[in-house]
């Protein structure tokens, strides 16, 4: 357990100005990851290994892209017990993203509302930084790579950006994942269509190809799509990425809808809104995507994760991994290990009722 429990700290957090709060934290994570004091949050990892993708995942619990958008703190977050954890959104160039005010809490509905608008230091910093984390890989930890295009690109020339970005990012990851879903850069999720997909993720993958040979391993590419799709396009999307054969799906990013925060306190920002509000609209698109696309192709879940049963509840609708973000930020560091815990509890359960009914056969 962390050596400072997180509900000491949060009410100072929650006092502030949320990305204050954000930024204070993230500078305090970079400064002490690596040393004594990263005992304040650390915590033992939950052992649950999965092969998924041709990695082994040490466990089935991981950070979303977005908290760490420079890959400033991989060590440090890292620390908290993830199997995995997945850094940026990152741009070829540097951009300061929306203008701020940008990042709300709704506490009475434990969710978020950003519109960042992938707001980083450019590719460059990013690939700097992740060449000095060393310690979560090292110890076994899976690093996921987020990439997308700058706001100043054309959407008709976005296909540039996702090769430049991948060519920077391709070296230093073990899965990269091509964020296409963000609600706070124009334009941005007209590239889940059929047509526009195809053509991307088409060009990802023969860039990747190519890339294989020098990096002696194939790195595995996986789509992170938008809660806000109708079935007819989950199941073009799915169909799309098993012709093609991209290695896996994350569903779901933020949400537009704000049906389940009517009424409180910033619910009419502009952004996406994440935490508990998004987990069904999360769940859903879960389980279309695992209809469609079988037992072969993983998928990562994330959206609504505040405690075990949502976890859980995103195993079941068919995620083969759960990541966390807005929860971590009302729960702290002990989610991840009560996460980690159900998740194993529910795979030995499946486990051995898979043995049953081959017995009983």
């Amino acid at each position: 357990m962390p050596l400072v429990p997180y509900a000491l700290t949060r009410p100072f957090l929650f006092g502030l100005d949320a990305e204050h709060a954000h930024e204070l934290t993230l500078e305090a994570i970079a400064r002490l990851q690596g040393t004594p004091l990263q005992c304040l949050w650390s915590q033992a990892r939950i052992d649950d290994p999965v092969m998924l993708a041709g990695l082994r995942f040490p466990n089935r619990i991981g950070l979303a892209a977005g908290l760490d958008k420079n890959g400033r703190c991989i060590d440090g977050l890292g620390a908290m017990g993830f199997g995995f954890v997945e850094v940026g959104t990152v741009t070829p160039q540097p951009q300061p993203g929306n203008p701020r005010p940008r990042l709300f809490r709704l506490p009475a509905a434990q969710a978020l509302i950003n519109r960042m608008g992938f707001n980083n230091d450019g590719l460059d910093a990013f690939v700097a930084n992740v060449q000095r984390s060393t310690r979560f890989r090292a110890g076994g930890g899976v690093l996921g790579l987020n990439i997308g295009k700058n706001a100043a690109t054309p959407i008709e020339h976005a296909v540039d950006d996702y090769r430049l970005a991948l060519d920077g990012v391709l070296p230093h990851a073990d899965y990269v994942t091509i964020n296409v879903s963000s609600p706070n850069t124009r334009n941005l999720r007209s590239l889940q269509s059929d047509a526009a997909l195809d053509t991307l993720l088409s060009a990802l993958i023969t860039r990747r190809d190519r890339h294989a040979g020098t990096l002696g391993r194939r790195v595995p590419l996986l789509l992170k799509i938008a809660p806000d799709l109708d079935d007819a396009q989950i199941s073009l999307i799915a169909a799309t990425v098993k012709r093609l054969g991209l290695d896996g799906v994350i569903a779901t990013n933020t949400t537009v809808a704000r049906d389940a925060v009517q009424g409180l306190p910033h619910a009419d920002e502009a952004g996406g809104l994440s935490g508990a509000p998004l987990a069904d609209a999360s769940n859903r698109v879960i389980r279309a995507l695992r209809a469609t696309l079988g037992a072969g192709t993983p998928i990562i879940g994330v959206g609504g994760v505040l405690d075990a049963a949502a976890a859980r509840a995103k195993r079941e609708a068919g995620a083969d991994l759960v990541q966390l973000y807005t929860g971590l930020i009302y729960r702290g560091p002990a989610l991840v290990g009560e996460c980690a815990r159900a998740l194993r509890a529910f795979s030995g359960a499946a486990s051995a009722s898979g043995a049953g009914t081959r017995a009983a056969r």
